[in-house]
């Protein structure tokens, strides 16, 4: 039987779960990798409960998962829900704050404790994005640097720096700031989701903050989706139109129609996507508080780096 080899893991458990904190975990038809990642936060020292939403692996990978050791909870909605499985997981939680990973990430050991005591710490703090480690190298991701230089002014209310943006397998949140925000969004399904939660968070008064003394590891699949690149750029416009100004969304809009007839990697099937989606997001179309507004529109004049999960709008 081969073995799934996970770094940073160790079996130092503590007498009883820690009890603050839920791991909400999306799938879908990759086993091998779902497995480790199970292992890994199956050892963690804060014993968290796990919940896994299935978006349509096969039964085997479903059986596997339900065997495992670490005891997930696992959801079958029997459609794929994209990243509204979050959602879903975060529904189901009990636990007032929730961790996500995804099928190819989990937390250092620590990290879920830490998280906790932040929040418990700082009550408007709605999410904490986490310093992220990708591959057995563990290499820096490059949107730590892209949140460690936010230019949003320090809160003294809140830990770490201000931001708009995080990797939603690499985030813990408070289930009350999540729910009450609406969670990830039914318009933009998958790809680059994690901007307009965070507007989301911040209209409701939420803060969201990076702290890099919680760290995650990453391992995605080098080969990656084939759409990825279509996706983010279909999601960025329509999160414009969602909640930005009309001039931000027409000219979020002519610069990927721009893009299109450049025949930029994916900008077609992106723009094509746009148009088909568009009439539901005009129809969910809410703009942002001007507090808000005026910090999208600060990070808007600053670093425009894109990584896999998006990151600062």
């Amino acid at each position: 039987m081969s073995t799934r080899p996970v770094p940073d893991v160790h079996p130092v458990r503590t007498e009883a779960p820690d009890g603050r904190v839920t791991v909400a975990v999306i799938t879908r038809d990759r086993r091998a990798s779902v497995l480790r990642t199970l292992d890994a936060l199956g050892a963690l020292p804060e014993r968290p409960e796990i919940i896994v939403v299935d978006n349509g692996s096969d039964d085997a990978t479903l059986r596997a998962m339900r065997h495992h050791p670490a005891a997930p909870r696992v959801l079958s909605p029997g459609r794929n829900t994209g990243s509204l499985g979050r959602n879903l997981a975060v529904g189901r939680a009990t636990t007032p704050y929730v961790a996500f990973s995804d099928d190819d990430s989990w937390w250092t050991p620590g990290a879920l404790g830490r998280a906790a005591d932040l929040l418990d710490a700082h009550p408007r703090l709605g999410l904490l994005a986490a310093r992220t480690l990708v591959g057995p190298d563990g290499l820096e991701d490059p949107l730590n640097a892209v949140l460690a230089a936010s230019p949003l002014p320090a809160q003294p209310d809140l830990p770490g720096r201000p931001v708009l943006g995080f990797l939603a397998c690499a985030c813990v949140a408070r289930r009350e700031a999540f729910l009450t925000a609406g969670g990830y969004h039914p318009v933009l399904f998958f790809g680059g989701e994690e901007t307009l939660l965070a507007y989301d968070l911040a209209a409701g008064g939420w803060g969201v903050a990076y702290e890099p003394s919680l760290t995650a590891h990453h391992h995605p699949d080098p080969s990656g989706r084939a759409d990825r690149g279509s996706l983010m750029l279909r999601n960025e416009v329509l999160a414009l139109w969602l909640r930005r100004p009309l001039p931000v969304a027409l000219r979020g809009s002519t610069r990927l129609a721009a893009a299109a007839v450049a025949d930029r990697p994916g900008a077609r099937q992106a723009l094509r996507e746009v148009l088909a989606r568009l009439p539901a997001a005009l129809a969910r179309r809410r703009t942002l508080p001007p507090h808000v507004e005026r910090a999208a529109r600060l990070l808007d004049g600053g670093t425009s780096a894109r990584t896999e999960g998006n990151g600062q709008p």
